[in-house]
C-alpha cells in the first residue's frame, strides 16, 4: 500500500488533480484515494467472480450468485444490494458451513469459493456505482479505456523481448513522453 501512497504522491507533486478514480479492485488502492469518489472496476469485479465461480457453476447457489454478478451493469446500488441482500437470505449456508478434516481441529469453509464470490461482491458494494453517485464528474464504472492504453503499450514493449529491467523502464519513459508531447 506503501508504493500507492508513493505513487500519488509523485503525481499530484507533479500538479496532477484527482477528483475521482477508478481502480480494479486491489487492496490498498480504496485507502489511498479515500479522500475523494473511488469507482470499483465492474469489469474488473465480475472477472473476480467469475474465478470463483466459473462461467458454469455447478451448485444452485453458485448458479444464482452469477445471475446476479451478469446483472451488475444495468443496475443500480438499490437494486444490487437487493439481489446479495435475497440471496444470503435464500443460500445462508454457503457463508457459514465448515467441513472438519476427520481427527483434527482444522475445518475449511464448505463452499469457500461461492463464499469468496459474495464476500468481493459485498465487500466491493460501497464503491460499485460510485458513477451514479457523482454523475457530473463523468466517472466511468470501467477501466477499460485506460487497460487499451496499457496494451498499446506493451505490445510496443515486447516487440524487444529480450531487453533488461532497466531498459525496458528506460524504453517505456521515451514512450510515454513521445506520447505526452
Amino acid at each position: 500500500m506503501a508504493t500507492y501512497y508513493y505513487g500519488r504522491k509523485i503525481l499530484e507533486d507533479k500538479g496532477w488533480v484527482f477528483t475521482a478514480v477508478v481502480v480494479d479492485g486491489r487492496r490498498g488502492m480504496i485507502t489511498v484515494f479515500k479522500d475523494i469518489p473511488v469507482q470499483v472496476c465492474q469489469f474488473h469485479q465480475m472477472k473476480t467472480v467469475t474465478k470463483y465461480l466459473t462461467r458454469r457453476p455447478k451448485t444452485a447457489p453458485g448458479v444464482a450468485l452469477r445471475t446476479i454478478m451478469l446483472q451488475l451493469p444495468q443496475s443500480t446500488e438499490k437494486e444490487f444490494a437487493k439481489l446479495l441482500f435475497c440471496w444470503k437470505k435464500e443460500w445462508p449456508a454457503c457463508l457459514t458451513d465448515k467441513t472438519y478434516i476427520t481427527g483434527t481441529n482444522h475445518w475449511y469453509y464448505t463452499h469457500k469459493k461461492v463464499r469468496s464470490a459474495y464476500l468481493s461482491m459485498e465487500r466491493n458494494l460501497p464503491y460499485l456505482f460510485t458513477y451514479q453517485k457523482y454523475p457530473e464528474l463523468d466517472i466511468p464504472n470501467t477501466t477499460n479505456s485506460l487497460d487499451g492504453s496499457f496494451t498499446h503499450l506493451k505490445d510496443k514493449v515486447n516487440i524487444h523481448h529480450g531487453l533488461r529491467k532497466d531498459r525496458r523502464y528506460k524504453m517505456i519513459e521515451e514512450i510515454l513522453g513521445g506520447e505526452a508531447e
